[in-house]
């Protein structure tokens, strides 16, 4: 069985990020609860700079950025309250655009 505190989910940082955490890449965030919004809160404790570009002000994911568990977009596994597995991989990625 695994609990919160087995819980060992890499968070994987764009180059625009790590500027933000001394250059790391991935930040590895133990004990995080079983959603995005539990793990981005754990975050925040360490990389509060990180968070605040990640989230707007309301508390939300800003237009800009996608997030990626394991592969798959937040937007459409349930957003915030997205499960996030005991190992999981959590991609951050800045929206790309263009014509």
């Amino acid at each position: 069985m695994t609990t919160a505190s087995t819980r060992v989910v890499t968070v994987v940082l764009p180059g625009q990020l790590r500027e933000l955490t001394g250059g790391e890449a991935q930040i590895v965030i133990e004990g995080a609860g079983g959603t995005v919004a539990a793990l981005f809160l754990a975050l925040r404790e360490r990389h509060r700079s990180v968070y605040d570009r990640i989230f707007t002000e309301q508390g939300e994911v800003r237009p800009h950025v996608n997030v990626f568990v394991d592969g798959a977009d937040i937007r459409w596994a349930g957003g915030l309250e997205a499960t996030v597995g005991p190992s999981s991989e959590v991609l951050v990625l800045p929206a790309v655009s263009g014509g």
